[in-house]
């Protein structure tokens, strides 16, 4: 067990990415704060915090260990983890620039390439640092966050952060430092292009990759998104065994040559789903302008289109009009893919 530091870790947006990095943290024995809509801390009161994983791993923290927060207290933490919605940025950097100490510094563990940079505009004073998390989440029950894929952790390489390696890695985290977060952002950018399909195809990360008319829907997405990257000279970083221009190849084989191949890949467990998903089903707002947003703003700074990731956002903006999950032949046909 680590011993608990002399100032807490604070989680700003204590939701599935939230509970689940700062709970393991708890665990292991640091101290954390976080902060969360009602709907999450009152269940983290009543219930404490359950973390689970894959790998058949299973934690509690007793609620009487957990520091809760409707709103950033005036404190001075050792360190920040930003985990809100990408929606919510701007204004949480601009809370956590209100009570917190000059130099504090912010970890952004959040999708897509821009928070960091949002954040660090609204608090300038703040040491704002790029992260991205390699693994799903997903919430069982009030107060139980299940991790459903292997992954790590990534930060860039700061001194301020290196500390903190050997204590993530107490907490069962994997956190490895980068030269080019860049890279790594815009890599995990593109395997979040799966995240609309699956919200749309209203199935479980696992069958729903193992739907081949559904991957063709990703590969295609992702092609767009690395033919955009190639002409504004960004290099995707290697997050999986393929790289990621050899992705969209291996999601388009029949689906008997991709489970042999894509052995790595589908180690998900049975209840495993993308986050948009569960922003569909509650009727929260996604974050697709985050993710294949930032695909068709690339392309259009570069006088070039991305159609594609640009209709797959309108559906998944409409879902609310329609709630009817959509086979992979009908997001080809509404692609123009068919």
């Amino acid at each position: 067990m680590t011993p608990p530091a002399a100032a807490p870790v604070l989680v700003m947006g204590a939701g599935s990415v939230g509970c689940y990095v700062g709970g393991c943290l708890a665990a292991a024995g640091e101290t954390v704060a976080l902060v969360g809509r009602p709907r999450v801390t009152d269940a983290l009161a009543l219930h404490g915090l359950t973390l689970s994983d894959l790998d058949g791993g299973r934690r509690h923290v007793a609620a009487a260990r957990l520091t809760l927060f409707d709103a950033v207290p005036a404190i001075a933490p050792s360190l920040v983890l930003l985990c809100v919605k990408s929606s919510g940025t701007a204004a949480a950097a601009a809370e956590l620039a209100r009570q917190l100490p000059p130099g504090t510094v912010v970890l952004s563990l959040q999708n897509g390439v821009a928070n960091a940079d949002i954040a660090r505009a609204q608090a300038p004073a703040l040491t704002v640092l790029p992260g991205m998390v390699g693994f799903n989440i997903a919430e069982l029950a009030p107060g139980h966050y299940h991790r459903g894929t292997s992954g790590e952790l990534a930060a860039p390489d700061h001194p301020l952060l290196r500390p903190w390696q050997p204590r993530f890695a107490a907490a069962g985290l994997k956190l490895v430092l980068h030269d080019d977060m860049r890279g790594v952002q815009w890599a995990k950018l593109l395997l979040n292009l799966n995240n609309p399909v699956n919200a749309l195809a209203g199935l479980p990360l696992r069958a729903q990759l193992l739907d081949r008319d559904l991957r063709r829907v990703t590969a295609a997405l992702q092609d767009e998104a690395l033919a955009a990257l190639a002409a504004a000279g960004i290099e995707p970083a290697k997050l999986t065994p393929l790289p990621p221009q050899r992705i969209p190849w291996l999601l388009r084989l029949p689906t008997p040559v991709f489970r042999l191949l894509a052995l790595r890949m589908l180690r998900i467990d049975p209840q495993a789903r993308s986050s948009m998903a569960d922003d569909l089903a509650l009727g929260r707002p996604t974050e697709v302008d985050a993710i294949c947003g930032e695909v068709v703003r690339l392309a259009a700074a570069l006088g070039a289109g991305a159609p594609l990731n640009a209709r797959i956002a309108q559906l998944v903006e409409a879902w609310p009009q329609h709630r009817k999950p959509r086979s992979g032949a009908e997001l080809l046909g509404a692609l123009g893919l068919a």
